[in-house]
């Protein structure tokens, strides 16, 4: 069953462990139906998050973390990889749920690029969309956390948040 933007009008904090074993399909044109189960996710939360590229408030490229749960925020890190994140909770405040990784796939730009991800569906609906979306198939995973990686440059406080959300196997 596809998630329905409801989903995703709840807090990254507790929108990211739900989404650990939920399946990530995409249907782009040109290219086969592909479904990945959601592995790890990590939370960024507000303009006070040093991490969160919303921190230094709202711009062109932050735009959509402002926007209302249930978007897609999807951005070209280091020029190379399209990072796929669900923009979460109400519209105005800036948090979103980064896919770190998939099964199979590690690594945020390994997965996008395997689905064909791009900023093309940037800002699009994660329920209305028909070229990607999330699906709850009913699987039910183990969970850890630990800090969030990646992030050098934010606070020492925020760096060691246990806001990484890992699938146990």
């Amino acid at each position: 069953m596809r998630l329905s933007r409801d989903f995703f009008e709840r807090d990254a904090l507790e929108v990211a462990p739900d989404l650990l074993g939920k399946a990530l399909v995409s249907r782009l044109p040109g290219l086969p139906q592909r479904r990945l189960i959601i592995s790890e996710t990590e939370v960024y939360r507000g303009e006070e998050d040093t991490a969160c590229h919303a921190h230094r408030g709202r711009t062109r490229r932050t735009e959509p973390l402002y926007m209302a749960g249930g978007h897609f925020y999807i951005y070209l890190c280091y020029g190379i990889h399209w990072l796929l994140n669900a923009v979460t909770g109400p519209a105005g405040r800036p948090q979103g749920v980064l896919i770190r990784a998939c099964r199979g796939y590690e690594g945020p730009g390994r997965l996008t690029k395997y689905l064909g991800v791009t900023g093309e569906l940037n800002c699009a609906g994660v329920d209305i969309c028909p070229h990607l979306w999330f699906e709850d198939e009913g699987r039910v995973v183990n969970i850890t956390t630990a800090p969030r990686v990646g992030i050098a440059y934010a606070s020492a406080e925020d760096r060691v948040r246990p806001w990484r959300f890992i699938e146990v196997k």
